[in-house]
């Protein structure tokens, strides 16, 4: 038996090629499940953290002259918005919608960019939001829809 008789219909570690067999999408699903649980918390924490900066501008450090200087309280509602509508999305992408998935991507990236303007009222939690972001953005866009054969 030659070597093309061997390994036919097999991928290159042995397993089958099979439509709908793709060994990277279980754990590409499982990301996807774990970004929406992250836009859940992560927007969650958007609205807590927009609610104090809007109720107590004392919690935030005054910042001096920064280009992207917005009033706290503006910044706050910024964040609470924002944060509402990631939490919204992270439901709908732990329920499968694939209007969430695109919408995730969106406001995840709005996210990132206003997590860069925050750097300087909250530098440490800013870069861990930033990170959980880039992770959640990695996870959206790395799904893919099984063909049916």
């Amino acid at each position: 038996m030659s070597h093309e008789q061997r390994t036919a219909g097999h991928g290159p570690h042995g397993r089958s090629d099979a439509p709908g067999t793709d060994p990277i999408s279980g754990w590409v699903r499982g990301g996807v499940a774990f970004a929406g649980v992250l836009m859940l918390c992560s927007g969650v924490l958007a609205v807590l953290q927009g609610i104090a900066a809007v109720v107590g501008d004392d919690v935030y450090g005054k910042v001096g002259n920064y280009v992207y200087r917005i009033d706290l309280t503006g910044w706050g509602w910024i964040h609470i918005v924002l944060g509402l509508a990631v939490a919204v999305t992270g439901a709908g992408v732990l329920k499968g919608a694939a209007w969430a998935r695109y919408a995730g991507i969106l406001l995840v990236s709005l996210s990132v960019i206003l997590q860069f303007l925050f750097l300087p009222y909250a530098p440490f939690w800013s870069v861990i939001v930033i990170a959980i972001d880039l992770f959640v953005i990695w996870a959206l866009t790395s799904y893919r829809i099984a063909r049916t054969p």
